[in-house]
């Protein structure tokens, strides 16, 4: 067996426990915190080890070189890429971009903390359909989400203020926003003499001590990093600790899992997995619950197939793996003349939601937020290896100052916006690569619709001319005129509705096909938002949950 995180309990393989969680990260903690404190008997499958806070560290070259907190095919999980099916997969560094680690990539996450608003959920029905997509009304409505939005607020930690284009809320943040950073007042100036409404983000990010977690101290290394005092409202910090304090609970770390096996009855009944050292095992269980992220659950509901499900357990629609949406982004970062020093404190502090919708008279759907940050590369390392961000000069003493003052003197302003469900955009198993356990590795097949590249392409130029109104001696911006070719938001891949031909799970994220398994993370989401899931993921993980309890509570799963 593996080495359990905490000394009790312990459960054998061979007994049946109530819940199996695949996955520890933002939807994960939250359905083994609320499974086990309602007194059921969990096991949590995770395939990377349990940093806590002591373990992270400001280390540029591990994270951001090494990939130490997002493995890649240097670790044994390489990931291939397409454009379309026409095309020959190749092998990426990194497709989709995630963390192996209790938590998941809620640990490395920015923090920025959007609750998608009601147009969200019904934008197809009031927008209209939308040529060779799949674009779709969610099975459930703003109203259905929003207590459990809430719990978000409270139960994991946000910092923020009600803003003028925040949807309704029943109760306030439970901690005020965080202090301004200079390169937001930067973009709140520009943003008010242009006309618009900027207010504080709000982030999941503590700006003072809450459920006995400390404060942020503003170090600066929160994209991509994990939080070295447990500010940053991971489910690491807030989710798992409770759900382990229990009793109920039993963490396997290290634990890869390689499919889930159903029943002579169709359900599933054992989840089968390799421990570190490449010894199998199979935990019993009378319910499943796949939290892997919007590439692994699909992959893994694609590898569990059987006599009873050919094409992949739970997939008798066919749409396992489609509908890949990545959320569309922008940046364009800016030179000042005097310090700015964006690399401060959390990565954003003021948002714009001016552009939440755009216009239907411009010709392509479309909407998304602007926010002030430093530049994406903006770390003292990377900005050494890239060079000059404003055709300066790449080497020698000129390059070095010219680097000084770029690193001090820059600020960005990002774009954040929709992706629509294609059915060509797809995580497959690829037939020719396999990872380290032998497995067929992801496969992404992904190119983002001419409505997405034209509202990042209307974002990009907003933020051009918010960044000239701000007074940038230089600007420099960047978005994907040719198409995205990874992300780290995975969404849409086993979606929410009713029909069962046309989707994976219903509105409490239960299987259509498979009465007790569940897939609760970024797959199940019908569409993108605005660039910001992580919130909503934990909200339908907690509504998930209650539906879960009540219906196991009256012996339905």
């Amino acid at each position: 067996m593996a080495q359990a995180a905490n000394s009790s309990p312990s459960y054998s393989t061979r007994e049946e426990v109530d819940f199996v969680i695949v996955g520890s990260g933002a939807a994960g903690g939250v359905m083994a915190k609320e499974l086990s404190v309602a007194g059921f008997s969990v096991v949590i499958l995770e395939q990377g080890p349990h940093l806590k806070a002591a373990d992270f560290k400001h280390d540029e070259w591990g994270y951001d070189v090494n990939n130490d907190l997002t493995w890649n095919r240097r670790h044994g999980h390489p990931q291939t890429f397409r454009k379309s099916v026409d095309e020959e997969a190749t092998i990426r560094e990194q497709v989709f971009g995630y963390a192996h680690n209790v938590g998941g990539s809620s640990v490395h996450f920015s923090g920025n903390f959007w609750r998608f608003r009601p147009i969200d959920f019904m934008e197809a029905s009031v927008r209209g359909p939308i040529a060779g997509t799949n674009f779709a009304d969610w099975p459930i409505s703003y109203e259905d989400l929003e207590p459990y939005y809430t719990k978000v607020d409270w139960e994991v930690g946000v910092s923020g203020l009600q803003g003028p284009w925040d949807p309704p809320r029943s109760r306030g943040y439970p901690c005020p926003p965080m202090p301004v950073k200079s390169s937001d007042v930067l973009l709140e100036r520009a943003a008010k003499q242009l006309g618009y409404t900027p207010y504080p983000a709000p982030v999941a990010i503590l700006s003072q001590p809450h459920n006995g977690r400390p404060g942020c101290i503003h170090c600066g290394f929160c994209n991509g990093y994990g939080c070295e005092v447990n500010a940053k409202s991971s489910s690491m910090a807030s989710m798992i600790p409770v759900a382990l304090a229990s009793g109920n609970c039993e963490l396997r770390t290290e634990c890869t899992v390689s499919r889930v096996n159903t029943n002579e009855q169709g359900r599933a009944n054992e989840v089968v997995y390799w421990e570190k050292d490449g010894t199998e095992q199979a935990q019993l269980t009378k319910a499943v619950v796949l939290c892997a992220n919007g590439a692994e659950t699909p992959r893994l509901l694609l590898l569990s197939e059987s006599s009873s499900h050919p094409d992949g357990l739970a997939n008798s629609s066919g749409v396992v793996g489609t509908n890949l949406m990545f959320n569309g982004y922008s940046t364009v970062a800016g030179l000042f003349d005097e310090p700015v020093n964006a690399y401060k404190s959390v990565p954003a502090t003021r948002v714009m939601h001016d552009f939440y919708q755009l216009d239907p008279g411009l010709g392509f759907y479309g909407g998304g937020g602007i926010d002030a940050r430093h530049f994406s590369a903006g770390r003292p390392m990377n900005m050494a290896l890239a060079g000059g961000l404003f055709g300066t000069a790449r080497w020698g003493s000129e390059y070095k100052k010219n680097l000084q003052k770029e690193f001090t003197h820059t600020a960005a302003f990002d774009g954040h916006t929709t992706s629509l469900p294609l059915a060509t955009n797809t995580v497959t198993l690829d037939p020719d690569v396999q990872d380290k356990w032998g497995r067929p590795a992801l496969r992404g097949t992904y190119m983002d619709h001419p409505d997405d590249i034209a509202t990042m392409k209307f974002f990009y130029e907003k933020t051009m001319e918010l960044m000239q109104v701000a007074g940038a001696s230089k600007s420099v911006g960047f978005y994907a005129q040719n198409g995205q070719e990874g992300n780290v938001h995975l969404l849409g891949t086993c979606r929410m509705g009713d029909d069962p031909t046309t989707s994976v799970v219903d509105k409490f994220n239960r299987a259509h096909d498979v009465p007790n398994l569940f897939m609760v993370d970024g797959s199940s989401l019908v569409t993108s938002g605005r660039g910001q899931p992580t919130m909503t993921i934990m909200a339908l993980a907690f509504r998930a949950a209650d539906h879960m309890i009540q219906a196991a509570r009256r012996g339905e799963i």
